[in-house]
């Protein structure tokens, strides 16, 4: 009992840090796209101060996963949650101060921070929940993530309506400031890998690591493809939404996304028996058949209000189902107390997807509009579905090679 006790505290509170991060992160993004939006910048500009966020969050996974297994992910979480803060101070700088160069800085900053955060929450999962509850603790923590994110997007837009600029980032600077002081309460060795690993022991030598991981580099690649700079670009220039109405619509579509996330365990239809390739392969084929029909409804002439929103909401429940089963394989798949460098590996090929995603996504409406975006989702979605072939048939640990 008093372990079950110590456990549910540590992630009761790795949980309500990875809320307060998750809240900032989403209001950090929707704060500078619409901002500097309205600057002038364009949507290739604006993918590009994000190029960075996404690039150190690749680098950041791998070295992560490592320095997690090495001081423990509560020191990891820690680290990441105080460059968050350091992040958002730099924004503050005056005006003449914010050139693309310094903005992609502090965004390289936030992505360093966002991935070690997001590692060491996603690892403490695997050591504080029992195998039989793993499915559940970890889509319930994902899937709250995911829609705080996107109380983060409405967040971001309010603030910056309301508050302006500096305003929003000294609320998100104070809410970070609460989350860690609450971290420094988690036990030291949480997720310590005895013997002090190697650096090369960050890369995976378990095959249904690797295919997945694969995997989730063309999932994410296809969201961002036309969610990070496209769809915002399109609602503000062409549908003629302001700032709010474009942060409150994306706020819903992630907090739904999030709520699904987390239903997924209980909406998985065969009880007793765990997702494995057959739901992977199968959900990144559906999935891919909603963005190519958008972007036909779009080229035939009907009502781009409704084929947006519609194939929008769909495409959000298909998309959490695949990451919710995404979310548990991964912490299946790894081994015991090395959980945080596999983790900190799938978790570096997800952010090369969404660097992947972020940079079309402003080059393919900038050339294609967002029927280009729609078209490319698909293409990634279906490679998507083809490595997943690799996966083995269940979620049961695999053998190494």
């Amino acid at each position: 009992m008093a372990r079950m006790t110590s456990d549910l505290r540590n992630y009761t509170i790795v949980t309500g840090n990875y809320w307060a991060f998750t809240l900032t992160d989403g209001a950090l993004r929707m704060l500078v796209l619409l901002h500097f939006y309205n600057l002038g910048y364009s949507a290739f500009e604006i993918a590009m101060l994000f190029l960075f966020y996404e690039v150190f969050g690749i680098v950041t996974n791998a070295v992560g996963g490592w320095l997690g297994a090495r001081i423990g992910v509560n020191r990891t979480m820690q680290i990441g949650t105080a460059l968050q803060i350091v992040s958002l101070a730099l924004l503050l700088a005056p005006a003449a101060w914010l050139t693309v160069p310094y903005v992609m800085a502090a965004q390289a900053l936030s992505g360093i921070a966002k991935d070690l955060n997001k590692m060491s929450a996603k690892s403490s999962v695997k050591l504080v929940a029992g195998e039989g509850a793993l499915f559940k603790w970890v889509a319930i923590l994902t899937g709250s993530k995911n829609a705080l994110k996107g109380v983060g997007f409405f967040l971001g837009g309010f603030l910056l309506a309301v508050w302006g600029f500096h305003g929003a980032l000294w609320a998100m600077i104070a809410l970070l400031s609460v989350g860690l002081a609450v971290t420094l309460t988690l036990p030291n060795s949480l997720g310590v890998v005895k013997g002090k690993p190697g650096f090369g022991q960050i890369f995976s030598n378990t095959p249904a690591i690797n295919w997945l991981s694969a995997a989730r580099f063309f999932l994410f690649g296809a969201r961002d493809v036309w969610f990070v700079v496209g769809l915002p670009v399109y609602l503000h220039s062409v549908l003629g939404w302001g700032f709010a109405e474009v942060g409150g619509f994306m706020a819903l579509w992630v907090i739904g996304y999030g709520i699904v996330q987390a239903a997924t365990p209980g909406l998985w239809r065969r009880p007793g028996h765990s997702p494995g390739r057959c739901a992977v392969v199968m959900g990144a084929l559906v999935l891919a058949a909603i963005p190519v029909a958008m972007a036909w409804a779009l080229g035939e002439g009907y009502d781009p209000a409704t084929i947006v929103i519609g194939g929008l909401a769909l495409f959000g429940v298909v998309f959490a189902l695949n990451s919710s089963i995404h979310s548990y394989l991964i912490l299946a798949y790894a081994e015991g107390d090395k959980v945080a460098m596999k983790v900190g590996f799938y978790y570096m090929a997800n952010a090369g997807g969404r660097l992947a995603g972020t940079v079309l996504s402003g080059l393919a409406y900038t050339v294609w509009g967002l029927e280009g975006c729609l078209i490319a989702s698909t293409l990634l979605l279906l490679a998507a579905a083809g490595l997943s072939f690799g996966l083995p048939a269940s979620s049961s640990q695999p053998t190494q090679s």
